[in-house]
């Protein structure tokens, strides 16, 4: 199982005065560091033992986000004004409500 296709991130903590690796695919892991590159390391050192621990187990490790399929769909639930209004809007620009809320997302 590889671990190298994870989400992996190096941030500086202020609360802990270190470095602070992190890596979406497994949210209650971290590690922390006074170097960035070992804080990077140390996380990459962490997911693996952990990936080998629930293979271990007959856990499958989750895929990484980065090679899962995506529909390039999703549903979001809004309030029946907040539906209105984007409606409104999207007409009066003359796109679709779709196109609408996509370049807004894409703009943040």
């Amino acid at each position: 199982m590889s671990t190298n296709h994870y989400t992996y991130q190096v941030s500086w903590s202020p609360e802990d005065g270190e470095y602070v690796g992190t890596v979406a695919e497994f949210p209650s892991l971290s590690w922390l560091d006074a170097d960035e590159q070992a804080a990077f390391a140390g996380i990459r050192r962490l997911v693996d033992d952990v990936a080998a621990q629930m293979v271990a187990e007959g856990s499958p490790p989750p895929d990484s986000l980065a090679d899962r399929d995506y529909s390039g769909k999703f549903v979001v639930r809004l309030t029946p004004a907040r539906h209105r209004a984007l409606a409104i809007k999207a007409a009066q620009s003359g796109v679709s409500m779709n196109r609408l809320v996509s370049d807004t997302l894409a703009a943040r």
